[in-house]
């Protein structure tokens, strides 16, 4: 699935304002206007290609992983409010590149964080979407690269799970 996929079913999903995604972008260091999100949200007519890097096309903005990372952790401080830093911890942690990592993968542990829901939660809204999961299978998905139960989460899981928010939440 293609980052303005996700950001274009997000934004529906959850009934996301034109200008609460410019603050969630802001709150996740990445400035925007409502133009450029709005071009972010708007469907390529040829499509972007994963590898593209240029940040302006005449479709649209493209929105790689790190805008896309920046605006789920925007989420998370728009939902939950900003963690205080602990003594001894720096104040904010630069975003690691994530080259083995799926992008699906850390849609799913972020919304999870942002909407404070739990392992049921998370097996109930897949369910309501028509996909069965089990919780082994989704602590494979939420765990750490490396692991040795890691698994990566496929775009069935990622494209159902936004599907099943919007029932949840659009009713």
């Amino acid at each position: 699935m293609h980052n303005h996929d996700i950001l274009i079913r997000l934004r529906y999903a959850l009934d996301i304002k034109n200008k609460d995604m410019v603050e969630i972008f802001k709150l996740g260091d990445i400035d925007v206007t409502r133009e450029e999100v709005m071009q972010m949200l708007t469907k390529p007519k040829d499509g972007f290609d994963d590898e593209y890097e240029d940040d302006v096309d005449e479709d649209g903005i493209n929105c790689n992983n790190t805008m896309l990372e920046s605006f789920l952790n925007g989420l998370i401080i728009f939902k939950r409010g900003k963690q205080e830093p602990k003594p001894n911890q720096p104040e904010s942690v630069a975003l690691a590149p994530r080259n083995k990592e799926s992008m699906n993968n850390i849609l799913l542990k972020k919304l999870k964080i942002a909407l404070s829901l739990t392992s049921e939660d998370v097996i109930d809204i897949l369910d309501e979407a028509g996909v069965m999961i089990t919780k082994g299978e989704l602590s494979a998905i939420l765990r750490k690269v490396g692991h040795r139960n890691y698994k990566e989460c496929g775009d069935k899981y990622a494209r159902n799970f936004l599907k099943g928010l919007a029932y949840k939440y659009r009713g």
